[in-house]
């Protein structure tokens, strides 16, 4: 089993085991931004974005980032109680909806690739604090939306790497195809997605 860390500039700690496809996806879903959300979100794409890949590699603490990004990485990458959450590179594949993987924001497939393609976005208020509401019901996101943001980069001592935006822009659903060529899932051998195959953690986000 694979534990990854991710830290929220020491607000709150998000926490998950990636171990296989979730049997459990019970997050509350909206489909449009509340009323206070819509000052959050960007009309226009920022220009210049990085993959979550690249940008681990070279951004340093401080330094203004745009980064681009697919809502996941693990069974719930959501922090509940706070407009937090973490993204993929788009570059990794998800499984896709006909492989039978009722959670594929978790990316049960490539846990290899999660360490170095992962990072965390926190959405700040005008006074640099965290906005103390779920982004779900902020934004109107769910998981495997594809996300633009734009903001200071924070890195830890083991160079996780988290973006303190003040706006997100969400891409469109279909604007950006998940990269596909030459991924297979093999779930016929050794990757079955019943009950009797995988146990998982509870994902549930700790506070620090």
């Amino acid at each position: 089993m694979l534990l990854t860390r991710f830290t929220l500039g020491g607000l709150a700690a998000l926490a998950f085991a990636v171990s296989g496809c979730s049997e459990s996806g019970d997050t509350a879903v909206t489909t449009k931004p509340s009323a206070d959300g819509a000052a959050y979100l960007a009309k226009a794409e920022p220009a210049g974005a990085k993959g979550v890949g690249e940008a681990r590699k070279a951004v340093e603490d401080g330094d203004e980032v745009t980064l681009v990004g697919r809502i996941g990485g693990g069974a719930e990458p959501f922090v509940n109680g706070l407009a937090a959450f973490t993204i993929v590179d788009p570059a990794v594949p998800h499984c896709s909806a006909d492989e039978g993987c009722p959670t594929p924001w978790d990316y049960c497939c490539e846990t290899d690739q999660l360490p170095a393609n992962t990072a965390t976005v926190k959405l700040v208020g005008g006074d640099g604090k965290a906005v103390a509401t779920d982004a779900r019901q902020l934004l109107g996101v769910k998981e495997l939306n594809v996300v633009v943001v734009r903001g200071k980069a924070k890195r830890d001592d083991a160079g996780n790497l988290t973006v303190l935006a003040e706006q997100i822009f969400v891409r469109p659903e279909g604007a950006t195809p998940a990269a596909k060529a030459g991924h297979h899932h093999d779930h016929e051998d050794g990757h079955d997605h019943g009950e009797s195959d995988h146990e998982h953690d509870d994902h549930a986000p700790e506070k620090a």
